[in-house]
């Protein structure tokens, strides 16, 4: 099995977008990355345990961050970095959650780190 180094694949799918898609700084080339997440999503909503799907979704994510220009270093980074924050956030018990609906973690903190500026 082949370890994935999340950058150099990033390096890799950038290569090949630029080559298929042309370059980044094409007008609307965001633009269409969102409109293929949509259609992403659809199809993810007719077949959630189609895997292939969802790995879709990933790559067009990484497309988009790619268009905004940031490397893919600084993707594989913020990556981690977003994890580590979810981990570190208070999410209530699941259980008491609407099935079906999202789990939002706690923002009181949020709020009062907010309000503490004027």
């Amino acid at each position: 099995m082949t370890e994935l180094i999340l950058h150099h694949h990033l390096h890799r799918q950038r290569d090949f977008s630029e080559r298929t898609f042309g370059p980044y700084s094409r007008p609307l080339r965001t633009e269409g990355a969102i409109d293929h997440i949509k259609k992403e999503v659809r199809e993810i909503e007719a077949n959630p345990a189609d895997l292939e799907e969802w790995i879709d979704l990933a790559i067009l994510s990484f497309e988009g961050a790619l268009s905004q220009g940031y490397s893919p270093e600084a993707i594989a980074a913020a990556l981690e970095a977003k994890q580590t924050k979810n981990e570190n956030r208070k999410w209530p018990d699941w259980r008491s959650v609407e099935p079906g609906k999202a789990i939002e973690h706690d923002r009181t903190a949020e709020v009062l780190e907010r309000s503490a500026y004027p």
